[in-house]
């Protein structure tokens, strides 16, 4: 296989809220560089991208796909997220090791609650992106009034390259603003060749505008440009093609282009818009990470001559429990049957095999270096988020963060027999999963699962009976809750005893205070004298207050948006313990616990109706009936859109009746907000 200069990759991922067209346009990039022969089409689940049974049935996306094409002489590697809010983990894990974006938005309902969440994600990693204004052949496409949407919810400098040449059913093509030349696709060839025209007339002058707009755009980013084009220099095609990819790169402007990825248009231009304007490798900063040996900051370059590192941000496993790691390669090379050190177990890990993934195909390889997306077999220990390192030259990248679960199942097996077989394919999920979580409640015998939404759930039940061959009962969805405190309290905890024939001691006292709502959990050490507790018992009642916070005194859930100060204590000479500072701690937090007026605290969603106008009344009733609190509430032709906060547990069986309400022909979609106290009303829930 022909081995890239690093300077002619691409690293991209397509993001965007569920439907927006992400897998359709991946589709197209697909036919028309010649990976796939026939136009794959998700509504008759013959995505190549979409190549799980589920997605196929569902028309959705839910796990992120890598594949890989070739451009005017560049690789593209493309991975295609899915847009639902309950797998935003693959969202998530696939930012962090990509270099760059398309955005795709509808024409017809611009920014959406999941595309602005993903748009967020990426501006949490700098990913440098292009916009993408998909269905502009539907009805109500607007293409400048998605833009606006972009620039209003967004705060982003959307920077159009492209107008659009006609509009709804007259979409025939687009109006490059940089040659100011206008083209229209064929459809007898499924939008393989498309001509050049002159710009319409009546569009001339609008054309003009926004050309003239994007000059003085991303000129300011080029002060020998500047110059030019403030003496009346004209520019040439190159300068402001390579001005538009200085300003793109430092997230100072988004580039916007437009088509149709069902009608097969304009998708050539966006895949030159990939080469010409988002990063390659040697165009991103050299990844930073910590050295485990000496704990000092270092930094990897894109470079296939330095020492090897990469990260594993992805890992899958078949119905057989083989297990396939996906890596981002950030410096030196690797061949197989290499051994390489996984510098956050400290242990060392031997690359069987590697692949090129095309959605659920493999090409083999025999190399991969810097700047390349890949599959690894045999290894396997490694999880999502863990960095892979030369032994001799180890270096750990910072570690990735996943949301908590907010909704969770009661399962078992349909019997004893298979009980082993339902935890070992419950542990290859987990594995691959980190927002998919198990524990078992010792109370009941049940083993319970929790994760991000209804969806993902019964993805992980479906997946269970399908892949792993797995039939297990399984209880109704219940809402994971939380448990904070609301006011300062001071906790207690003495223990003296004698276990085993030894005495045990430990003595501990802690202050206790609530913190803002999504502050999480803190600790720290605050003793007025050090020789209370001597220092090696110190990780001990860290640990053991740690541990005791996921099970609080309300109803026994996690404990957060709490600070816990080590202010006190005491030792003994002879029988001061490990065991016994342990049970002090959680004697102490417990007690602290109790004091502090602990209250329950539940999931409340960001939750956006899109509605007939006649159907408004009706909805914002049930929304309120619901416990919700309705935000804003906004209009988009003759829709109109309610935002509202709705707590998690007064959701479900929501669809049903939105449907029953509009006559079917209502919409929604929820993404979680944060954690906020239950009415007393409501305390019966858990």
């Amino acid at each position: 296989m022909k081995r890239h200069p690093l300077e002619q990759i691409r690293n991209i991922g397509i993001i965007s809220h569920i439907d927006a067209g992400k897998t359709t346009v991946t589709e197209r990039i697909l036919y028309y560089t010649g990976i796939s022969h026939k136009l794959g089409e998700v509504h008759d689940g013959e995505a190549v991208m979409d190549w799980m049974q589920q997605e196929k049935e569902r028309g959705i996306t839910i796990t992120a796909a890598a594949t890989t094409c070739r451009w005017r002489n560049c690789m593209i590697n493309i991975i295609d997220t899915p847009g639902h809010v309950d797998f935003t983990i693959e969202v998530e894990r696939s930012l962090r090791v990509l270099d760059g974006a398309i955005a795709i938005f509808s024409a017809v309902e611009g920014v959406e609650p999941q595309s602005e969440a993903v748009w967020h994600q990426a501006d949490r990693y700098r990913v440098p992106r292009i916009a993408f204004i998909n269905k502009m052949d539907r009805v109500g496409g607007d293409f400048f009034a998605a833009v606006q949407s972009i620039r209003e919810k967004l705060g982003a400098r959307a920077l159009p390259v492209q107008l659009p040449l006609g509009k709804e059913e007259d979409f025939q093509g687009v109006i490059d603003l940089i040659s100011m030349k206008a083209y229209v696709w064929h459809a007898e060839d499924l939008g393989r060749t498309y001509e050049e025209v002159p710009i319409p007339e009546a569009s001339l002058a609008e054309a003009e505008q926004y050309r003239e707009a994007l000059l003085e755009a991303v000129v300011e980013y080029d002060e020998t440009l500047l110059e030019k084009y403030l003496s009346g220099t004209p520019l040439s095609r190159e300068e402001i093609l390579r001005a538009i990819r200085q300003a793109t790169l430092g997230l100072h402007v988004f580039p916007v282009l437009c088509g149709s990825g069902l009608r097969n248009r304009a998708i050539q231009p966006l895949l030159d818009a990939v080469v010409d304007y988002l990063p390659s490798p040697l165009d991103v900063p050299p990844v930073q990470g910590i050295n485990p040996q000496s704990g000092e900051v270092e930094t990897r370059a894109s470079d296939r001559n330095a020492p090897f590192s990469a990260l594993a941000f992805k890992i899958q496993t078949d119905e057989g429990g083989r297990r396939l790691t996906y890596l981002r390669i950030y410096s030196g090379q690797i061949t197989p049957g290499a051994q390489v050190y996984n510098t956050n177990r400290n242990t060392r890990e031997r690359i069987a095999r590697l692949w090129r993934m095309h959605a659920n195909k493999r090409e083999r390889l025999e190399w991969a270096g810097a700047g390349d997306i890949v599959a690894a077999s045999g290894i396997k220990e490694t999880l999502t988020g863990e960095t892979l390192s030369d032994p001799d030259h180890p270096i750990r990248f910072e570690e990735m963060h996943f949301p908590e679960p907010v909704i969770s199942i009661a399962i078992e097996p349909r019997s004893i027999g298979e009980q082993d077989k339902l935890l070992w394919a419950l542990n290859k999920l987990v594995g691959e999963d980190p927002t998919f979580r198990v524990k078992s409640d010792e109370e009941t015998g049940q083993l319970i699962l929790s994760g991000m939404g209804e969806l993902h759930l019964d993805v992980v039940i479906r997946r269970l009976l399908e892949d792993f061959k797995v039939a297990a009962k399984v209880g109704k969805p219940q809402v994971v809750y939380r448990e904070t405190i609301t006011q300062p309290a001071r906790g207690v905890g003495r223990f003296f005893k004698e276990i085993g024939g030894k005495n045990h001691y430990g003595h501990v006292e802690l202050l206790l205070e609530p913190l803002e709502r999504g502050a999480g959990f803190r600790y720290q050490v605050s003793l007025p004298d050090e020789e209370l507790i001597p220092p090696p018992f110190l990780p001990v009642i860290e640990e053991s207050v740690r541990r005791s916070k996921e099970v609080g005194v309300v109803a026994g859930y996690p404990v957060i948006d709490v600070q816990v100060t080590l202010v006190g204590g005491s030792t003994h000479e002879t029988d001061a313990t490990e065991l016994g500072y342990q049970i002090a701690a959680a004697q102490a937090f417990q007690d602290g616990c109790q004091q502090g007026q602990p209250v329950l605290l539940e999931p409340v969603m960001a939750v956006e109706i899109v509605v007939p106008e006649e159907f408004m009344g009706a909805v914002i009733g049930g929304i309120q009936a619901r416990r919700g609190q309705v935000e804003q509430i906004t209009s988009r032709q003759k829709l109109q859109i309610i935002d509202a906060l709705v707590p998690l547990a007064a959701m479900f069986g929501y669809a049903t009746e939105l449907r029953s309400i509009t006559q079917g022909r209502g919409t929604y979609t929820m993404r979680f907000s944060h954690y906020d106290r239950v009415e007393e009303r409501e305390a019966h829930i858990p």
